[in-house]
C-alpha cells in the first residue's frame, strides 16, 4: 500500500470500504446459500423429510442477496477508482505549468504522455480492486474460520493456516517483480520516445533515404521491449499456478481431515457437506488477490513514474513582474546545454524598451540561444539577465509570456481554422484585426483566394509552404499585444518581396515596442539600432551597421561574404533570363 496514493484521494477510503461492505455481504450470502445446500443433501442422504421449503427460501434469499453486494460493491469499486486519473493528471498538468518551458531539461515529451495515460489507467485497478480485495482477503479467511470452528476447529484451523501461504507467495514474487516492471516502464518510455522522434522526423528520414535504418532500430526496440513484456507474463503465470497449487492443497487437506471426522464420526454429514462447500472460499479472496496483484504491481511502477515527476525541483516562487517599459540586459552570462559544451561565454548586451536590436553571427555562434535565454527559457545559466533592473529569475512565467513573444522559424501551428491559430495570441481579436495582421505579414492576399478567416488549416500546417507557415505564425505574433518580439530567424523560407515586407513591419513595430531579430541575412538589419556579433558564443561587436564594418572584421567578412554570394546569384539569375 502506497500511503501517498491514498492522500490524493481520501474520499477514496470511504468507497473501499464499501466496497469490502458488500463482498462481505456477499460472503454471508454464500455461507446461507452453503448452508441451505448441506441441509438438503445431508436429509436426502438420511431418507427423512426434507427441509424443501426452508432451504429453497434460504438459497433464494441468498442468491438474491449475492446479486445485490455483487452490483453495490462493483458501484462502490467505480467510485473508489474514478477520481485518482483526473487527481493525477491535474497535477502532472500543475506541475508541468510550474516547471515551465525547462521542464523538457529533466522529461521527454513522451514520457510525461505514457505516464499520464497509461499510467493513471493502471492506476484505476489499485483503487477499484486491489486494495478492496487486499482487506477483503483479510476479513473473509477469519469470517469462515469463526463460521467453521464449531463445527471442526481441526479442519477450520487447517484451512486458516495455508491461508497465508498465498501472501507469502505474493511477497516472494514482489521482490522479482519490483525490479522487473522498473526494467518494464522504461524500457516502454524509450520505445515511446523513439517512435515519436522518428514520427515528427518521418519526411527528413524519407528524403535522406534513413528510414530503413531506423525502421531495424525501432524493430529492435520493439524486439527488447517484447521480451520484457514476456518476462513479466511468464512470471505473472508461474506466479498464478504455484498460488493454485497452495489454495487447491490448502482446499484438499481441509478436506482430507473433515472427511477422516466425518468416517470416525466426530462430525455428522451435514457438517461435512458444509466444510466442503465453503473450503473453496477459504481460498477464492487471496487467490484473486493475487491476480489483482500483478496488475497493481504494474501500476505501482507507473505511480514511481508519476511521483518522479511530480518530485522534480521547482524554481522558487517568482513575485514579480514586467512592467510595461522595463529593458532587458544581460551582464556576463554564461550558459551550457546540461553541462556539456559551453554555448555562451560572459555575454554582455542591452535591449532598451523600444528599438530593433539585432543579433548576428554565424551558424553555431548563440544567437538562438540568446533569444531563449531572453524569453525565459531557461534559469541554468550564470551572470545576470535583468528585466528593469530585477532578476529575469524572480519574475513569473505568466508575466513574462504576457510581455515577450518569440517567433522561431518552425514555430508550431494548430490543426483548425486560421481563426483557431491567430485567436490563440488575440482572443478578443476582431476580424478586422486579424486581417491587419495578415496583411503585415503578407499572407492576406492568398487566404482571400481561399476561405478567409475560415481556411482549414493541418496539424502542423502541413497544407501550407514553408514560407506561408512562417507568416501565419508572425501574423498571430502581431495580434499578441507584448512589449518584447523576438524573431529568431521569423522571415526564413520566404521569398524576398514577403521578406522585406515582413521587415518594414518589425522597423514600425520597433518604434513603439522592443525588437530583437536575429537573422543570417545580414541586409535584413543594417537598419537596426544597434547591431550584436556573436562569434563561438562570444560578443566580438557592438554599434551600428557602418561602425562594425569599420570596427569588427567578423561583421565585414559575414557582410562581404553575404553580398558577393547575392551578386553571384542576381547575375547567374539574368544570364538566365537572357537565355530564355
Amino acid at each position: 500500500m502506497d500511503r501517498r496514493l491514498l492522500s490524493l484521494v481520501p474520499q477514496a477510503i470511504g468507497h473501499v470500504c464499501a466496497t469490502v461492505g458488500w463482498q462481505w455481504v456477499g460472503l454471508l450470502s454464500n455461507i446461507a446459500l452453503a448452508w441451505g445446500i448441506a441441509s438438503i443433501l445431508a436429509a436426502l442422504a438420511a431418507g427423512g423429510d426434507l427441509p424443501v421449503a426452508t432451504a429453497s427460501v434460504l438459497c433464494a434469499g441468498a442468491c438474491a442477496g449475492k446479486v445485490a453486494a455483487s452490483a453495490l460493491s462493483q458501484e462502490s469499486s467505480f467510485k473508489a477508482s474514478e477520481d485518482i486519473k483526473f487527481v493525477l493528471r491535474e497535477m502532472i498538468y500543475r506541475k508541468l505549468l510550474r516547471l515551465g518551458p525547462a521542464y523538457s531539461e529533466s522529461l521527454t515529451t513522451a514520457e510525461v504522455v505514457q505516464v499520464s495515460v497509461e499510467g493513471t489507467e493502471q492506476l484505476e485497478t489499485y483503487f477499484g480492486q486491489f486494495l478492496p480485495q487486499l482487506l477483503y482477503a483479510l476479513i473473509a479467511p477469519l469470517t469462515l474460520f469463526v463460521v467453521l470452528f464449531s463445527f471442526s476447529w481441526q479442519a477450520s484451523a487447517v484451512l486458516f493456516a495455508f491461508v497465508p501461504l498465498i501472501p507469502l507467495t505474493i511477497m516472494i514474487v514482489q521482490r522479482v517483480a519490483k525490479r522487473l516492471l522498473s526494467r518494464y516502464w522504461d524500457q516502454y518510455t524509450q520505445m515511446g520516445d523513439g517512435f515519436l522522434e522518428n514520427l515528427q522526423g518521418l519526411t527528413t528520414l524519407k528524403i535522406y533515404r534513413a528510414d530503413a535504418a531506423r525502421h531495424q532500430r525501432m524493430n529492435a526496440a520493439a524486439e527488447r521491449f517484447r521480451i520484457i513484456t514476456m518476462k513479466v507474463l511468464r512470471m505473472q503465470l508461474n506466479s498464478i499456478i504455484v498460488m493454485d497449487v497452495v489454495a487447491l492443497g490448502g482446499a484438499a487437506v481441509g478436506v482430507g481431515v473433515a472427511l477422516s471426522q466425518l468416517a470416525s464420526g466426530s462430525i455428522d454429514l451435514f457438517a461435512f457437506l458444509f466444510i466442503v462447500l465453503l473450503s473453496a472460499e477459504f481460498f477464492l479472496p487471496m487467490r484473486l488477490l493475487g491476480s489483482f496483484f500483478h496488475i497493481a504491481m504494474n501500476g505501482m511502477a507507473a505511480s514511481e513514474k508519476i511521483f518522479s515527476l511530480l518530485d522534480l525541483p521547482e524554481p522558487p516562487d517568482k513575485p514579480l513582474r514586467f512592467e510595461r517599459g522595463d529593458a532587458i540586459e544581460l551582464r556576463d552570462v554564461t550558459f551550457s546545454y546540461k553541462g556539456d559544451r559551453t554555448v555562451l561565454e560572459g555575454v554582455s548586451l542591452d535591449v532598451p524598451a523600444a528599438g530593433m536590436t539585432a543579433i548576428v553571427g554565424a551558424s553555431g555562434s548563440g544567437k538562438s540561444t540568446v533569444a531563449h535565454l531572453l524569453a525565459g527559457g531557461s534559469d541554468a545559466y550564470a551572470g545576470d539577465i535583468l528585466v528593469g533592473g530585477k532578476q529575469i529569475r524572480s519574475i513569473s512565467a505568466d508575466s513574462l509570456a504576457e510581455r515577450i513573444v518569440a517567433v522561431r522559424i518552425g514555430s508550431y501551428l494548430f490543426g483548425g481554422t486560421v481563426r483557431a491559430n491567430l485567436a490563440i495570441a488575440g482572443r478578443k481579436a476582431s476580424d478586422d484585426e486579424m486581417w491587419s495582421a495578415l496583411e503585415s505579414a503578407a499572407l492576406a492576399d492568398y487566404l482571400r483566394a481561399q476561405d478567409g478567416l475560415d481556411t482549414v488549416i493541418d496539424e502542423g500546417g502541413s497544407n501550407l509552404s514553408g514560407g506561408q507557415r512562417q507568416r501565419l505564425a508572425v501574423a498571430r505574433a502581431l495580434l499578441h499585444d507584448a512589449d518584447v518580439y523576438v524573431f529568431d530567424e521569423a522571415t526564413s523560407n520566404i521569398d524576398v518581396e514577403s521578406e522585406e515586407r515582413i521587415m518594414d513591419v518589425m522597423r514600425a513595430l520597433s518604434r513603439v515596442k522592443s525588437v530583437v531579430v536575429i537573422s543570417h541575412r545580414l541586409a535584413n538589419v543594417a537598419a537596426a539600432d544597434r547591431i550584436y556579433v556573436l562569434d563561438a558564443g562570444r560578443v566580438v561587436g557592438f554599434g551600428v551597421h557602418d561602425e562594425l564594418l569599420e570596427s569588427c572584421a567578423q561583421y565585414a567578412a559575414l557582410w562581404s561574404h553575404q553580398r558577393d554570394l547575392e551578386s553571384y546569384r542576381g547575375g547567374a539569375a539574368h544570364e538566365a533570363h537572357v537565355e530564355l
